[in-house]
């Protein structure tokens, strides 16, 4: 099979939807299947393929990550896709990349399977304020509908994207694939001792002290001062324990301002943007993740961590609680008092049960690499190539339907 996949970033970029894109494209050429990734990239200034990778040129968003934004119809572009001739469109973005995969879709009438990675009403906070969020918020709903009705079949992380289609009005069934991690590259066994120390060394982290991490795009919609005022709570004063923060956004010189007001700058350590590759070792340095965030689906930053034996705290979720065994890959938390005392327990915990936890929370993610993502994905491929037999083709159009 033939398949084409649209997203607004991929690698080199550092986060999620580059890393599951990539992830995805190396399990399906594992099982046999061509690949081609269509991507918006900054730095070129014409469309031209290299590895499998369709590059077109576009601009940067510096207000949304430095991601690139590309017109969403270009005749090179389309040409260059016709002549890969994919058997299923499978797009990742919602803009002008993921906007060529429909119009593509529709014009050759292949089946479409849109993937939703991120919950935009979160994120509406970067365009609009006030008395104008909530028609944001409305306008991004009613562009999302429009999505999803021209989509063959949906696909999602978490039980929360099924949710979220549904309270916006899309009826579709919502196919839940959870994200995976590079199993390979997250084997922090591989990490030596001398690396570990020396990383200490350069992050200024005493010795002793139990490292808990987090890693990600440092946006609002990350509550990342909910992990900070929480370890002020907690951890203040106490020489025992270090927050570790890795990652990069719009918010970061803010969350550094609070830090200094709570008076826990001895105790956390802002690491900046970590590429992919070096992310095993600061793993391997640290004793846990957490994350207070309640907009994310299926973290892939969470599931690395995991995947180098990291156990999570994870801050209450209803839709996404089902992630985390308590005891077996993690804890989950309400309030400061609970994010304590599952951290203090951990680090009472002896050689002997911590290296049992860490098989325990790897072992949680081994079925989650890239030929598992690619297996669970090309099931729907074949859904979506069947279905799209019985149904009649819909006329595309860029008016938002209702």
């Amino acid at each position: 099979m033939k398949v084409a996949l649209f997203t607004e970033t991929y690698i080199p970029d550092v986060n999620g939807v580059a890393t599951h894109v990539k992830t995805l494209k190396l399990g399906l050429e594992a099982m046999g299947h061509e690949v081609l990734v269509v991507c918006a990239d900054k730095h070129c200034k014409h469309h031209y393929i290299q590895d499998g990778v369709l590059h077109c040129p576009s601009i940067e968003m510096k207000r949304f990550y430095g991601f690139g934004a590309a017109p969403p119809y270009s005749r090179r572009r389309l040409k260059l896709v016709q002549d890969f001739g994919p058997d299923i469109i499978h797009i990742h973005h919602e803009f002008g990349i993921g906007l060529s995969g429909i119009m593509y879709a529709k014009l050759h009438k292949k089946p479409l399977v849109y993937t939703l990675h991120t919950m935009y009403d979160e994120y509406m906070c970067y365009i609009a304020r006030g008395r104008l969020l909530n028609t944001a918020r409305k306008v991004s709903q009613q562009y999302e509908r429009f999505i999803a009705g021209n989509a063959t079949e949906l696909t999602g992380p978490s039980r929360k994207c099924g949710e979220y289609f549904r309270r916006i009005g899309v009826k579709k069934e919502v196919n839940v694939i959870p994200n995976s991690a590079d199993l390979e590259l997250f084997d922090c066994s591989m990490v030596t001792l001398e690396q570990k120390t020396e990383l200490r060394r350069e992050l200024g982290i005493p010795k002793g002290r139990m490292i808990v991490c987090w890693a990600g795009r440092m946006g609002k919609e990350k509550s990342i001062d909910v992990l900070l005022d929480y370890w002020a709570r907690c951890f203040s004063g106490d020489n025992g324990f270090h927050l570790l923060l890795m990652g990069d956004g719009p918010c970061r010189t803010e969350l550094e301002k609070l830090a200094q007001n709570l008076g826990i700058t001895d105790s956390v350590t802002f690491a900046g943007m970590v590429m992919n590759t070096d992310m095993p070792l600061y793993y391997a340095i640290s004793d846990a993740f957490a994350s207070a965030s309640l907009s994310e689906m299926n973290s892939i930053s969470m599931l690395e961590g995991m995947a180098c034996g990291l156990p999570v705290l994870q801050r209450y979720d209803e839709l996404n609680a089902d992630q985390i065994k308590s005891g077996i890959n993690g804890y989950l938390f309400t309030t400061p008092q609970e994010f304590e005392m599952e951290l203090r327990s951990i680090k009472g915990h002896n050689p002997v049960e911590i290296e049992e936890l860490k098989r325990q929370v790897r072992s949680s993610v081994v079925d989650r690499g890239s030929k598992d993502l690619a297996g669970y994905m090309f099931g729907i491929y074949e859904k979506a190539a069947a279905r799209s037999k019985a149904l009649p083709v819909r006329q595309f159009s860029l008016w938002l339907d209702r």
